[in-house]
């Protein structure tokens, strides 16, 4: 069966997005407006700009059916995506979609000149670290009972689920390791 996977496409990484899933078999859609997402099995929000594709996600009547979406369908956020899926973070200017249970500091691990790699541990993949790259990136203050860690950077947590979504604070689109978003066509699958 092939997976219809959209790639919120407001703003970001969408593209390379797009690159792995195709490479991994998937249909992708680049979604924009809501209709749109009528035609996915799930959906990758990108990094990025936050405060842009908070804003971006309003102008264009996004919020309500992504929440809609998000009661059936798995949703992937990176970077910028952890922070629209998260509860609550420390920012005026953005306005998260509350889909999980976690709260966020935003650009926690250091500014655009702090970006950095290193290797992670994957909790579902134990073969290999996994090189993962950090630019702006959120940090995770708190999580919820219902979550799950599935990789963490010096013992903190930098993926999570809840068992139906993923967030990651870094960019797994950066790199030639698709694993991440195998796991995550393997979750929608299921």
């Amino acid at each position: 069966m092939v997976v219809n996977l959209g790639v919120l496409a407001l703003q970001g990484n969408f593209q390379q997005h797009k690159h792995i899933l195709q490479s991994l078999g998937a249909n992708t859609i680049y979604v924009r407006y809501p209709e749109e997402l009528d035609k996915c099995d799930g959906l990758i929000i990108p990094g990025g700009e936050s405060t842009t594709m908070s804003i971006q996600i309003n102008r264009n009547a996004l919020r309500e059916p992504l929440i809609q979406f998000s009661s059936k369908k798995s949703i992937l956020g990176t970077c910028a995506g952890m922070i629209m899926l998260s509860t609550e973070n420390s920012s005026n200017n953005v306005d998260p979609l509350g889909l999980m249970d976690f709260y966020i500091n935003r650009n926690a691990w250091g500014r655009q000149i702090n970006s950095f790699s290193d290797q992670l541990k994957l909790n579902f993949d134990k073969t290999n670290d996994f090189e993962g790259i950090f630019i702006r990136s959120p940090r995770i203050s708190k999580i919820g009972k219902d979550i799950s860690v599935l990789a963490t950077y010096k013992d903190e947590p930098v993926m999570i689920t809840d068992g139906r979504h993923c967030v990651c604070s870094f960019h797994p689109e950066l790199g030639n390791d698709y694993r991440i978003h195998s796991y995550f066509l393997d979750q929608i699958n299921v």
